[in-house]
């Protein structure tokens, strides 16, 4: 089973898949399942081509697809540009997986090393607006962004003044919890 890096927006997932039928596939975004059945339909770049993602229909729109270039691809309305990387084997990464799940305390370390100043996610969701930029001179509780969850807004406020240094989330992103948002210096 293949697992691929994907940047969506510039933001990475990573994307594993099993063909389960003709056109049929499970595809684990993040580790969250869907399944994915595409058209029967030719691939025409024009016209684009039709995927049902757990049930629902969705029309996608993209051009040519060429591993390590960026591509523009619509979806309904939302337009992105995406990048995909050569792919890995499970085989792989299992190993890794398997090594972090025994020593969680490395696994930690890791995680406040990379997140230093990271606001992440309390919660899966997706961004409803986003209320700073990069560069912005934040205060500690101002909202920096707006999350639903579970049909609720949620604000998502700065834990410290400073200087906003990243932002990783658009408006319509879905994030996971855990995920970084913005990097706050």
């Amino acid at each position: 089973m293949p697992i691929y890096e994907v940047f969506i927006g510039g933001k990475p997932r990573k994307i594993e898949l099993t063909k389960t039928g003709e056109k049929v596939f499970v595809v684990k975004i993040d580790d969250k399942p869907l399944n994915i059945e595409i058209s029967s339909e030719r691939f025409d770049p024009e016209k684009g081509f039709h995927i049902k993602i757990d049930g629902k229909t969705y029309h996608v729109q993209s051009h040519k697809i060429e591993h390590e270039k960026i591509f523009p691809i619509k979806v309904e309305e939302a337009a992105f540009k995406a990048e995909v990387k050569t792919p890995t084997r499970k085989t792989e990464l299992t190993f890794f997986e398997q090594a972090t799940s025994i020593a969680p305390t490395k696994k930690t370390t890791v995680t406040k090393q990379v997140a230093e100043g990271a606001v992440t996610a309390p919660m899966t969701g997706k961004i409803l607006s986003v209320k700073v930029i990069k560069g912005d001179q934040v205060k500690a509780g101002q909202t920096l962004c707006i999350l639903e969850a579970m049909k609720m807004e949620n604000e998502i406020a700065a834990p410290k003044a400073g200087i906003v240094r990243e932002v990783y989330v658009s408006e319509g992103s879905s994030v996971s919890e855990g995920e970084p948002l913005f990097i706050i210096d």
